[in-house]
């Protein structure tokens, strides 16, 4: 499948204002230690890379970008970028990769990394169509990267000094000469710090280019608290604009970063809206692992060919499986539903007449039966359509985004939990 690259936000300055992206916060924990770093990444209210307010297993991240999309259906990328490195948290990065692809088949992924030990997951980030890559380089010089960089962690050894940016150099070159091999998007973050790289930062450009770098992003060093770099000055606004018209003469540059946190989701320079961090933080309350088991999808219909019931006001549920062939989806049965009323026992007799079900597609739900079925390993799905098209879309992992209702903040009578009216 060919995906619509241009759509990325990030990479196509035309496309930003147009499509938005979402960072799925799923790698806590990192393998270098750089000097302008501050490791509190449990953050609310900054806006910096490598901060979020929530960690994510792969399976609540997956469950919340269903939600995402129902609120921010032009969301066309799925990132990770932290709040650690991706590839000091491989496992979880690469399921979750593997899950996003498998469920949204369209969907434009990318990782940021700092390039230590992305180099053996290259293979299979290329077989994902991960279709950007982002290695911040900071230093093509061990001397000048032993400012930047306290200490490495590689293969199980902590290096320092000019060692760890000798070790750190290395993997990220050859990690950027693979990326184009195996035809990758590549972006280089250099980030301009007064007095110990920005002299350098030009080198890193011309370097960079001559492995085939697509795009460099040069970008201002934010001052943090708490770390060795806590008293340098951010570089004045001039000093960025000339290094970037500098640095034009080698490579594309990308002029309108945000310094987007771990978490960021939506349009670039727009702050996460409060309807979507509730989604994070209902994600994370989500049970870490999802049950496997659950094979079936449940439909709330009316009369058995759209799905077009509203989930408190269902009777029954229609439970569907795929083919043997797997060509389409067939109805396997009928069960009813828990009578209304009583609250939130309500959704839990719900959850335990649909226990074999990965989903609960439905044409209206509100937050309280969809945080308590989804914390059961269910994911409630609010869309209209033909119930063929859906359930068989949604058993091959293809884009439901068409069919997708976007989400509107209700009132407590419409999702106050009390058993009753649209759930």
């Amino acid at each position: 499948m060919k995906l619509p690259l241009e759509k990325h936000p990030c990479f196509n300055d035309n496309s930003r204002h147009q499509f938005g992206r979402i960072h799925l916060p799923v790698a806590p924990k990192c393998n270098i230690q750089c000097n302008f770093c501050n490791r509190k990444f449990d953050c609310l209210n900054e806006n910096r890379p490598g901060v979020t307010s929530k960690v994510l297993s792969p399976e609540q991240a997956v469950h919340y970008l269903g939600n995402a999309l129902e609120i921010s259906p032009n969301i066309a990328v799925v990132g990770i970028a932290g709040p650690g490195d991706p590839f000091a948290n491989p496992d979880e990065t690469m399921k979750t990769l593997r899950l996003v692809r498998e469920k949204y088949p369209e969907m434009l992924l990318c990782v940021a990394t700092n390039g230590l030990n992305v180099l053996p997951y290259i293979d299979e980030l290329a077989e994902l169509q991960v279709s950007h890559v982002t290695i911040t380089i900071n230093a093509v010089s061990p001397k000048v990267g032993a400012e930047v960089y306290a200490w490495v962690r590689h293969q199980k050894r902590v290096l320092r000094d000019e060692q760890a940016a000798e070790t750190l150099l290395e993997n990220q070159l050859a990690a950027l000469k693979k990326l184009k091999e195996k035809g990758i998007t590549a972006k280089v973050n250099t980030i301009i710090i007064p007095g110990i790289n920005d002299h350098h930062v030009l080198e890193v450009a011309k370097t960079v280019s001559e492995l085939g770098a697509d795009i460099l992003n040069t970008l201002p060093y934010y001052q943090n608290e708490g770390t060795v770099f806590e008293n340098i000055p951010e570089p004045h606004p001039e000093l960025v604009k000339h290094i970037q018209e500098e640095a034009a003469k080698f490579l594309p540059q990308m002029k309108h970063c945000a310094r987007c946190r771990a978490d960021a989701v939506g349009v670039i320079g727009e702050e996460n809206s409060r309807q979507m961090m509730v989604k994070l933080e209902e994600a994370a309350k989500m049970s870490v692992n999802l049950d496997e088991n659950r094979k079936y999808v449940a439909v709330a219909s009316m009369e058995g060919v759209l799905i077009n019931q509203h989930l408190g006001e269902a009777d029954r549920f229609l439970i569907y499986d795929m083919k043997a062939d797997g060509s389409s989806c067939k109805l396997i049965g009928s069960r009813p539903a828990p009578p209304p009323g009583g609250g939130n026992k309500r959704w839990d007799a719900v959850g335990e007449v649909l226990f074999d079900c990965k989903a609960l597609l439905v044409s209206s739900a509100g937050d309280t039966p969809k945080n308590a079925l989804g914390a059961k390993g269910m994911q409630v799905l609010v869309m209209e359509g033909v119930i063929d098209e859906a359930v068989t879309g949604f058993f091959k992992g293809k884009d439901l985004r068409h069919l997708m209702r976007t989400t509107k903040m209700r009132g407590t009578g419409c999702s106050g939990g009390a058993g009753v009216g649209c759930g």
